[in-house]
This record gives C-alpha cells, structure tokens and sequence, in this order.
C-alpha cells in the first residue's frame, strides 16, 4: 500500500443530520477500489492489507467489486467517472485480466471522462515487464509505485519485499511500459536514518524522474508491529533537518509541494487526490473501502465496506458495513481537515458549492484562526499559512464544534 491511497481510511462518528441546503451542483466523481493483498504485511503498516495465499481469488473478488458497485449506483446521479484509483494492499498481484474485466464491468455502469485518470499502486517486488504493459493497454494511465528507500538496511528494517536495484529498474519498466506519468512513494524519518541518508534516497528518487514524489514521514501507528516494538526513529532536530533540505531539494529540481507530503511537476499532480482533498465525491469498493457520496437534497454521506476479505466475499454478508451522514455541526472539521492540507487551499466559494452550508458559518472561526496567524487573511481563499501547516491540527481545532 502507498501512502497516495491513505485518505480513504476514516471514519467519523457524531449526532444525526441537520437539514441544510441543496447543493447548487454536484462535486467531481471518482472510484477508488480497494484490494487488500499484499505478498507480506510491512510492521509499519495501519492499512487494512492481508499477506496473500499462493492464489488469489481474482474472478470472485471481481465478481463482488462489481456487485458492491451496483448497490451505489443510485448515488451517482448521472455523473461520469473522473478518475479511478486502485490502492491495497498492491493492487498490481492481480493479473491484467482480472483488471481489465474490472475496468469493462465499471465502463458499463458509469460513463469514463474523456481524460479519465486511472492509476494503479504497484511494489516493485510484482514488476513484470509484460504484465505492465498489459496494464497500459487497459487504460491505466499512473502508477504509483511503493519504493519507501533504495537502501537495503533500511528496506529490510522496514519490512520489505525489494531492493534498492529492483526498486531502479521498477520505474525503468514503468517508463518502458508507457507510463509517462508517474508516482514514487518514499518515506523519510526511517529507523536510524540521518540527514545524508534521506537526501540519498530523494536524490535517486529525483533521478528516476517521476512526474510526482510522495515523501512523507514516517509515523507510528496503533495497530501495528512497530507500535508494540518501535524501532529508534531520529531526534526531532535531524527531522526538521530533513524536511527542510529535502523541501528544498526538491523545489531546486520543479517538484513544486502541493499538498502535506505530495510534490509534482508541473501539470502533474494527482488528479484523484485533488478530487479528495477539495470535498469531491468518491465511491469506496471493495473490502474495507470508504466513501463520500453529495446528494442533490444536500446530504453529505460516508460510507465503509466489510473489512475483511473473507467477509466481503460471504454472500452471506452485507457489502456495506456502515454509513454516516455529515451534520451541519461537523462540516466545517469535515471540509477544512482535507481542504486545508493543500499548500495553497482551496477558493472560499468551494465551501458553500460543496457542502451547502453559507460560507458566513465559518466567520467567527475563520477570524480566529487568521488572528491566530494559521490561516491567511484573504476573502477569495481558504488557505493555511506557513505556520498553519506546520500546526495543522491546532488550525483545524478552531473549526471544531
């Protein structure tokens, strides 16, 4: 799994719906499809990813995918697919068939966009150079490949499955195969890493020239093995080294920060995520899938699936495992807590178009966080400034209810 698939893990919990009013137009539409296998589970690793057995059940997981699809068709309301996301687990363990029937199946219930964006997570321990290709010609159109280091020391401390030469040569293939835009996962903060070492890393990444780079940080997560056995991560003072020198370095070869931890050439960046963090609609599939559907009438819901595979693929059991439907007083939190992790934000006038609430709810809160010094002083746009991204959680907590 790679970190570019991450916003569709939440789940919120609150009082129940508050009339407001219907939304003047529907957001942008995206899928994302979950597909939960891995070859081995990474001890940092807080998504929901299973170690796979020797075969894979492609034909019924596809079968499911496409039922599960069919029961939120009602909310789509005519509107056509903008992009598509493929995220795990690694996604790229299942064949070009199975996807290909996936991807046929999807088409014939909602209408692609002619520019549609279709990417898919890949590792480079499953690079397959025919196989890759295959995926091409389906109409994949990104890859987001799961590199974290090139480093073998901290490859294995991280758990896995590649080295840093697979790791080169997996986007050699990728170019190769016709991916001319493409996603480098890479984390820094790694146990016992310093400053020379995640530049070492950053700078092989920018010489494989991908047309984006998720770099992130490296965190501890509940739920996992490094959290009841936590490696030695660095000193706060060589994690500020890092951020800075790798910010910096990657602004010196156009990789311009768009978001938090995503970095792009320009004209690149990933049309799915945008779609997410500026409150666009998106249709969760598959085991432990999220969602976020607008209706016209201005109810906001999230959805979740079954999270285990072998639930999921229980005809005896639901598809869906849950949904939540936003009230007034969680909006704000709800718009802002995705909005305002995009460097430059998002135009103030997204807030009433998205959520059908007047933008006139934020003032109070909106002027104490600009008062504060987190959030910038201009009417046109909801933006954090620099010290509100760097304490983003103290901004959104102005905005919680």
């Amino acid at each position: 799994m790679t970190r570019e698939s991450s916003a569709s893990s939440l789940i919120f919990g609150g009082a129940a719906q508050s009339p407001r009013a219907a939304l003047p137009v529907l957001p942008p539409l995206a899928l994302y499809i979950h597909i939960p296998w891995c070859v081995r589970k990474c001890p940092y690793c807080d998504f929901n990813s299973h170690t796979a057995s020797p075969v894979l059940p492609e034909e019924e997981y596809v079968d499911a995918l496409l039922a599960d699809l069919d029961q939120d068709l009602h909310a789509v309301y005519g509107r056509e697919l903008s992009s598509i996301f493929f995220g795990g687990g690694t996604p790229s363990l299942f064949s070009a068939q199975a996807l290909g029937r996936l991807l046929k199946g999807v088409e014939q219930r909602i209408a692609f966009a002619s520019d549609i964006e279709i990417t898919l997570e890949a590792n480079p321990g499953t690079f397959e150079q025919e196989k890759f290709i295959a995926y091409r010609a389906l109409g994949i159109n990104r890859l987001s490949i799961g590199i974290q280091s090139f480093q073998q020391e901290k490859l294995n401390a991280l758990g896995r499955i590649h080295n840093g030469d697979e790791a080169v040569r997996a986007a050699g293939m990728a170019r190769e195969a016709g991916f001319d835009n493409f996603n480098l996962d890479l984390m820094h903060g790694l146990p016992d890493q310093s400053l020379e070492d995640a530049l070492s890393d950053l700078r092989q990444a920018i010489a494989l020239k991908p047309t984006h780079l998720s770099w992130y940080q490296l965190t501890l997560e509940p739920n996992t093995v490094f959290w009841n056995q936590p490696p030695t991560l660095p000193e706060d003072d060589t994690l500020w080294d890092i951020q800075e020198a790798g910010q910096a370095l990657l602004a010196e070869h156009g990789y311009a920060q768009y978001e938090v931890s995503a970095y792009a050439q320009p004209g690149r960046p990933a049309r799915h995520n945008l779609n997410y963090w500026s409150f666009g609609d998106f249709i969760g599939i598959g085991a432990g899938a999220h969602g976020k559907l607008s209706h016209p009438d201005g109810r906001i819901v999230r959805t979740w699936k079954t999270r285990l595979p072998k639930d999921y693929l229980n005809p005896a059991k639901q598809f869906k495992a849950g949904d939540k439907a936003l009230t007034d007083e969680e909006m704000p939190f709800e718009f802002l807590m995705n909005a305002l992790r995009l460097t430059e934000g998002v135009e103030s006038r997204l807030y009433p178009e998205r959520t059908g609430m007047p933008l006139e709810s934020l003032a109070q809160s909106r002027r104490e966080a600009e008062q504060s010094g987190l959030l910038q002083v201009e009417p046109s746009r909801l933006a954090a400034t620099e010290r509100g991204q760097l304490f983003l959680n103290d901004l959104l907590q102005k905005f919680l209810t």
